[in-house]
């Protein structure tokens, strides 16, 4: 019986990934959202949640860019230049300034923080708090800078990278398990090491001996040799993580190692399976050595496609903005290496997903354009990235 059960699970795992072909059109397309601006590796898009209306844009060089949110827009600003501090280098490129998120109430505090690989050590990750210029509101003060987090990484590969403040007011951040292939060193089940988990701490307080503080809510505060600042873990190399703005369902996208992409649900000291599981799927690895099938302590995705699709999955937001209504919200992203996007329909109460619609991603060219990121400005709008064309971003409309 379990075999059969077991059977019928990775048929209904198949079915699911090939919804693409199936779910219906829903009569939307992309466009440039800012034709004439470039910015090179647009790595993050956000606001600042103030009321100005300005778009800021994180270059993976180490730069961060800040422009009025009008389409014909030619240049940005130079919010703050950390280049000289971040390590990017073309052949090992999943490092670079890879996160950015703006304080909840940066209207009050003018914070701000940046995950980025460090200059000043090999194969390192510093997240760091900033603030802005006390005479510029669209500079940053150069001189402030309050390390909270370094994390020696094993590889330059599966870094992570993502921050994202939570509906509870927490700064979330993802970490890759350290890289190479396969997790060989164990990382995504090992709760002694950060690697491989989101991490969730409080910015506006400190513990002793640290420049923030753990929330005594974290799933493993009195987990005996376990990191306290994980809320979950099991991670391959999430890319990236969000919240819905309406309903706060936390979004994470694992990128695969050999056959499966997967969206996942996060919740609160969940164990999401790599190395065990690839997907909904026992992974193998290198040696032949066997993960494991479905286990009650092991969260499986809510959604997954095999790499006849794609093969490295961008994790997007839930769309919540008015230039395309017919995708409110559906949660979108795409793939980097196919260039397909989709709109994910996922009733959040039930926890089913409806349908996976595809939305025409094509240059003038006719070619897919690979999208390494997913962001929103103050009023929900959905902009999305690629490095390609200079540096281009793009937003989606209703045909």
């Amino acid at each position: 019986m379990r075999s059969l059960t077991m059977k019928f699970m990775a048929v209904a795992a198949m079915l699911i990934a090939t919804t693409a072909t199936q779910a219906a059109d829903l009569g939307v397309s992309i466009e440039s959202a800012f034709p004439n601006l470039r910015i090179a590796r647009p790595i993050v898009v956000t606001h600042a949640g103030d009321g100005s209306n300005r778009i800021f844009v994180a270059s993976q060089l180490g730069s961060v860019h800040v422009f009025d949110k009008n389409s014909e827009v030619e240049e940005a600003d130079v919010f703050f230049d950390h280049e000289e501090q971040v390590t990017y280098k073309d052949k090992e490129n999943e490092e670079g300034l890879l996160g950015f998120a703006m304080h909840p109430n940066y209207k009050e505090n003018g914070e701000f923080f940046l995950f980025y690989t460090t200059s000043d050590a090999e194969h390192t990750s510093v997240v760091s708090r900033f603030r802005v210029s006390k005479d510029d509101p669209n500079k940053a003060d150069s001189t402030y800078e309050e390390e909270l987090i370094r994390i020696p990484q094993p590889f330059w590969n599966h870094n992570g990278g993502t921050l994202a403040f939570g509906p509870d007011g927490y700064l979330y951040i993802a970490l890759g398990d350290g890289g190479k292939g396969g997790d060989p060193l164990k990382n995504g089940q090992n709760l002694s090491t950060l690697n491989g988990s989101i991490l969730r701490i409080d910015v506006d307080n400190k513990d002793e001996g640290k420049n923030y503080a753990i929330p005594k809510s974290n799933p493993f505060v009195k987990t005996k040799d376990a990191k306290p600042e994980i809320y979950a873990y099991g991670f391959r190399n999430v890319w990236r993580l969000s919240f819905d703005r309406v309903t706060g369902t936390f979004y994470a996208a694992d990128v695969g190692q050999k056959l499966w992409e997967e969206i996942n649900i996060v919740k609160r000291g969940g164990n999401y399976g790599w190395n065990l599981r690839e997907g909904n799927h026992p992974y193998v690895t290198e040696s032949g050595e066997k993960g494991s099938g479905p286990r009650e302590d092991l969260i499986d995705p809510i959604f997954e496609y095999d790499h006849e699709t794609g093969k490295s999955i961008t994790g997007g937001v839930v769309y919540r903005g008015l230039a395309a209504p017919k995708l409110n919200g559906m949660y979108v992203y795409a793939d980097y290496v196919s260039g397909r996007i989709w709109a994910l329909e996922h009733d959040y109460k039930s926890g089913k997903v409806i349908a996976n619609h595809e939305i025409p991603n094509k240059s003038p060219a006719g070619e897919n354009i690979p999208l390494i990121t997913f962001g929103e400005d103050q009023d929900g709008e959905v902009y999305f990235t690629t490095q390609l064309r200079g540096g281009e971003i793009f937003k989606f409309k209703q045909n």
